[in-house]
């Protein structure tokens, strides 16, 4: 028994209140170590009428490490614990004061302990979050609907991009696509900047509280929004609160007025006079962007006209959450007021972070409801589109995540396969299309909240920035009607079946290491996904306990053969099963 890879502690993604009742227990050990872990607990007061003895199901395994997990409703609100580990020739019992041969006599000593189950505490995203089908607009880039506010030098619609050329995309245009939104099968729209700006992109914020005239006005994104909330379409805007731009008026002062402006501690400023020397700034900037100022959301002023700004979009506009740009340079203080201020205003609003790296600092419940989950783009790239990893190496890192954060976490993670940011995945799967309906059919079917790039789903190529922001595609003949009817059906698929979105999830191994099968299920719905991520055609054999199945992709009855559950699957191709129970 391997006792130096055995971790727990009693808080963040090891220990913590899934709802306001029930508790989740969590264990590390080394892979294929323990064939039993048995959690015992009670309350510290009263252990010998409360006690509990609780098998650990095996939650995940990476190339090191099993995580078991248990599922307890303490009946006080409070427990005590420990661990049963058993390798089949021995058991050890895992105190938080170490290891030890014989159960514990004292059962309030020495145990881990989770004090208090205080509803306040419980992290609690949005529910309306977990059946979201998220669809990022690039405003400049998706439909001109009103040639009236178009930008000096518009050049006519799907030109070549460039970083500073202009289409004339604006709000009027996607309202005049909220058909095309609403069949696609999305339920909510997650915007790129759409204040006053001088760039295309909008991320060099020129007023906080002012819609960019060539995107229309306050009451346009109003009309918007209403219109969105009447076809049941949440709404979330980009909010860039580590920086502004150099057109925002604070900043125009300080570049006047140098040491003597009365908002020379809204920025960071390193040394006088304001300049670029070789290249990086004098003063603190998004990366070395001499156009888009670092602000100081330290100080008082700087917090109460962002705060006020996350505020007002939500009270006058209607907006449903912000997505927040560049979010781990803030401060955790900025984010933990700037979460009370917008949670206020909205108590079921989405909290979303821009962070590419491990994210449990902000996520406990005082920050963010949910990062953006590169590393579960990452994993899908590597996989699908580079084929630079096996299937193991996939549901390695896939199950890596799932332990990583509590459930509800990444029940409400934001999961994105390309964006504004990003090379298009249809690029990166070098042209193929059939690469990137599995990339997209693995997302569609796992945790967390999908969202789809515009155009990916007509297909759209483009390498990075600016060739990734390319002007939507609206010409019926040129779309890819194949390819979009793969994502009608599967985001229908989707949202018909909650087992998909929040069902327990289990990877079945294969000896094709190109061939992807895992089970998704509930207690009213049991599916299998079956992925053939190789260029060759390949069968797979099941071993299932139910007999009746069906394949919902082609509406075929499957019947069971003496080798199980059979599975043909062309190059490139998928099957979805489905037990009919």
């Amino acid at each position: 028994m391997n006792l130096e890879a055995i971790y727990h502690r009693s808080q963040q993604n090891w220990a913590y209140a899934y709802d306001k009742q029930t508790l989740h227990i969590r264990l590390r050990t080394k892979k294929d170590d323990l064939t039993e872990v048995v959690l015992y607990s009670g309350d510290k007061y009263g252990w010998e009428h409360t006690d509990a003895v609780s098998p650990m199901k095996k939650l995940a395994s990476d190339g090191l490490f099993d995580y078991w997990e248990a599922e307890i409703q303490p009946k006080y609100r409070r427990t005590v614990y420990y661990f049963e580990l058993s390798d089949g020739t021995q058991k050890k019992y895992m105190l938080e004061k170490g290891f030890f041969d014989q159960h514990p006599e004292i059962k309030y000593e020495g145990l881990f302990d989770f004090p208090f189950l205080n509803p306040i505490d419980v992290i609690s995203p949005p529910e309306w979050v977990k059946d979201a089908i998220f669809y990022q607009i690039f405003p400049e880039r998706f439909a001109n609907g009103d040639p009236s506010n178009d930008p000096e030098g518009v050049l006519p619609w799907g030109g070549a991009p460039t970083p500073t050329n202009f289409f004339g995309g604006d709000l009027q245009g996607v309202m005049d696509h909220l058909d095309y939104l609403t069949e696609l099968g999305v339920n909510a729209i997650y915007f790129n900047p759409v204040f006053e700006a001088t760039t295309n992109h909008k991320y060099d914020t020129k007023d906080y509280f002012k819609v960019d005239p060539h995107f229309g006005t306050n009451e346009t994104l109003k009309q918007l929004v209403d219109a969105c909330h009447d076809r049941g379409i949440r709404v979330l805007l980009d909010a860039v609160f580590n920086h502004c731009g150099k057109t925002f008026e604070p900043f125009v002062d300080l570049l006047a007025n140098g040491a003597s402006s009365p908002y020379t501690d809204w920025f960071h400023i390193r040394q006088w006079p304001l300049e670029v020397r070789d290249g990086i700034p004098t003063y603190d900037t998004f990366g070395f962007e001499p156009i888009m100022p670092k602000f100081n959301t330290e100080n008082a002023e700087v917090k109460e006209y962002l705060l006020n700004a996350a505020k007002f979009w939500i009270e006058e506009i209607g907006i449903d959450g912000w997505r927040l740009d560049v979010a781990n340079e803030v401060d955790h203080q900025f984010w933990r007021e700037f979460r009370t201020v917008v949670k206020n205003a909205n108590p079921e609003a989405y909290v979303l972070g821009e962070i590419m790296h491990d994210s449990m600092p902000w996520l406990q419940g005082d920050q963010f409801d949910a990062v953006m989950n590169y590393p579960f783009t990452n994993a899908l790239l590597n996989f699908f589109a580079h084929g630079k990893t096996d299937t193991d190496s996939f549901s390695n890192s896939i199950q890596s995540q799932i332990a990583s954060y509590p459930r509800q976490i990444t029940e409400a993670s934001f999961n994105l396969l390309g964006s504004h940011d990003t090379t298009r995945l249809l690029t990166l799967c070098r042209g193929n299309k059939e690469r990137l309906k599995l990339a997209y059919l693995f997302e569609l079917t796992f945790y967390g909240v999908p969202c789809i790039y515009y155009g990916d789903e007509i297909g759209i190529d483009g390498e990075h920035d600016p060739h990734n922001r390319k002007c939507m595609v609206w010409d019926p003949n040129k779309q890819d009607q194949n390819l979009l009817a793969f994502f009608q059906s599967t985001i229908k698929l989707r949202k018909q079946y909650a087992a998909l979105r929040t069902g327990e999830l289990r990877f079945i191994p294969q000896e094709n290491k190109q061939i992807l099968v895992y089970e998704r299920w509930n207690k009213t719905d049991s599916f299998i996904i079956i992925i053939n991520n190789s260029e060759k055609q390949a069968h797979c054999q099941l071993e299932v306990e139910q007999e009746q199945w069906i394949d919902i992709v082609t509406n075929q009855s499957l019947a069971l053969t003496p080798d199980g559950l059979v599975i043909e699957l062309p190059a490139f191709g998928y099957s979805i099963v489905k037990a009919t129970l």
